[in-house]
């Protein structure tokens, strides 16, 4: 597949895993990286704090874990190598989607035979293998083939959407729920919920120049914190030298007062910069996995996922950065440049 789908390795490692957790701050790690992390508290990757007191968030990656799954699928195809038939492990020739399997000719005719009324799309192995894996993914993105969680109703698909209490029913449990009312069609809703995704990743996006504003004025400030105390360090050292033997402890005094005051300043501004910098790699991740789900995901990834993905991004559009005005100056060298004129 190639570097086009990193995207859905554990952010920690980068290797795939089965075990993928999404953060709150939508960053995604394995199981691993999270116990290896538990100490800490917080994301490795922007330092939010994760709320569970295990370390191990509630929420699967369902997308990710998805497209590793496919994927794996797809470069068994493009190796050519031991693929069989799932019934009968004859040479495979064909894969259905819909049934996830390998069929030979025979089971392929057999296949189309009965199951002609399901649609199920079946490609030639040949054809796969001779298509990029993008292709594959958005061939098997399944479009409504998720069963509704009644268990009495297990094999009724879901194709309805209750407004009231805010779950994906089948046509059976709406024809029998008299209480429940609007109901609408669950692709409908599925495209609502990717919308709204949509719009507050775009909202965030605008939001994000502001943070990489404040970024830029807090690394300059940083910088020119550098320069005056490598300045004033110069000033100091040469007047110093030019004095007795009896002005050596104000010359350390002096060095002293430098060094507290620039020191103070550098861990405010590192720490400042350091919850920007981690906003805007929480941003850059609600971007891109926006945009994932929007690419790759099933309705039924959709219906897991949004509602938390959401709730994520709106904490985000509520942070505001930082404003120059609100920081204390520690950084006034006048009472140490007075010291001096007095020498």
């Amino acid at each position: 597949p190639g570097d086009d789908f990193k995207f859905i390795l554990c952010e920690g490692c980068q290797q795939a895993s089965p075990n993928l957790k999404l953060l709150t701050c939508l960053h995604t790690l394995c199981l691993n990286c999270l116990s290896k992390n538990k100490a800490m508290g917080q994301c490795p990757m922007c330092q939010m704090p994760i709320p569970q007191a295990s370390g191990i968030p509630d929420m699967d990656n369902l997308l990710f874990t998805s497209l590793q799954a496919r994927l794996s699928i797809y470069k068994k195809i493009v190796d050519g190598a031991d693929l069989f038939c799932n019934n009968c492990k004859e040479a495979s020739e064909f894969w259905c989607s819909e049934c996830e399997e390998f069929l030979c000719t025979g089971c392929f005719e057999a296949h189309q035979r009965y199951l002609r009324k399901e649609n199920h799309e079946v490609k030639k192995v040949v054809d796969i293998r001779a298509g990029s894996a993008k292709d594959f993914l958005e061939g098997t993105r399944r479009t409504g083939n998720f069963f509704c969680s009644n268990p009495t109703h297990k094999s009724q698909t879901v194709s309805i959407y209750c407004t009231t209490c805010r779950k994906p029913l089948c046509c059976l449990c709406a024809l029998l729920d008299s209480q429940h009312a609007p109901f609408c069609d669950i692709h409908s809703e599925t495209q609502r919920r990717q919308q709204e995704l949509s719009t507050i990743a775009q909202e965030l996006k605008q939001k994000r120049s502001r943070f990489q504003a404040t970024q830029a004025v807090l690394r300059d400030e940083a910088a020119r914190l550098e320069e005056a105390q490598q300045e004033m360090r110069e000033l100091i050292q040469q007047r110093v030298e030019q004095l007795v033997q009896l002005l050596r402890r104000e010359e350390e005094e002096l060095l002293g007062l430098v060094e507290a005051r620039q020191e103070r300043g550098r861990r405010e501004l590192a720490g400042e910069l350091q919850r920007v910098e981690g906003t805007l790699r929480r941003m850059e991740a609600a971007e891109r996995l926006v945009e994932k789900m929007s690419l790759y995901a099933t309705e039924q990834e959709v219906m897991d996922m949004q509602p938390f993905v959401r709730d994520s991004l709106q904490e985000l559009q509520r942070l505001q950065p930082p404003a120059s005005g609100e920081r204390e100056q520690p950084r006034d060298l006048s009472e140490c440049r007075g010291r001096l004129q007095a020498l």
